[in-house]
C-alpha cells in the first residue's frame, strides 16, 4: 500500500468558513478554528503542506469564558527595557482589544513552523455581524 502525500499548493482548493463566536467558549472555539486553518478536516492533510481553509469569525468580542478567567487570566507584554513588563487581565483585554484574545488563543494552537504565518493570515476576525468577505460566499463552519 502506498502512502499519499499532498502536493505543495498546486492542487489546494481553499474554502471560506464563517463562525459566529457569540456565547461560545474561548478555548473550544479556538481549537476548532486552528484545526480548520491547518486543514486537518481534509482527507489530503499533510503536516508539511499548507492545505488549510479561511475562517471568518463574527462577534469575536462576545466570546464566553468559564470560571473566573475574566479576572484571573493575565496577558503579559514586555517592551524590551528594564522594568518594561506590563500585564492585563482578560476583562480589560476584551475592552481594549476585543479580537486579540481569540487571536492569541488560536495562535497558541498553531504549530510553530514555517507555515504558521500563512495559516494565521487566513484567520479574519470581526467585532460585529458584518464582514467584508461576502464575495467569497462563506459557508457556516458548524452546521
Amino acid at each position: 500500500m502506498k502512502t499519499m502525500h499532498s502536493k505543495p499548493l498546486a492542487t489546494t482548493e481553499r474554502t471560506w468558513y464563517v463562525v459566529d463566536a457569540q456565547g461560545q467558549t474561548l478555548g473550544r472555539l479556538a481549537t476548532k478554528i486552528a484545526s480548520v486553518l491547518q486543514g486537518k478536516h481534509k482527507p489530503n492533510f499533510s503536516n508539511h503542506v499548507d492545505v488549510g481553509d479561511y475562517v471568518i469569525v463574527l462577534n469575536a468580542d462576545k466570546i464566553a469564558v468559564t470560571g473566573k478567567k475574566l479576572e484571573d487570566k493575565i496577558y503579559y507584554t514586555h517592551s524590551g527595557y528594564i522594568g518594561g513588563i506590563s500585564e492585563m487581565n482578560l476583562a480589560t483585554k476584551l475592552e481594549k482589544q476585543p479580537t486579540h484574545a481569540l487571536q492569541l488563543a488560536v495562535d497558541g494552537m498553531i504549530p510553530r513552523n514555517k507555515l504558521r504565518k500563512e495559516r494565521m493570515l487566513r484567520l479574519k476576525l470581526f467585532v460585529g455581524t458584518e464582514h467584508t468577505h461576502a464575495g467569497q460566499n462563506p459557508q457556516p463552519l458548524f452546521a
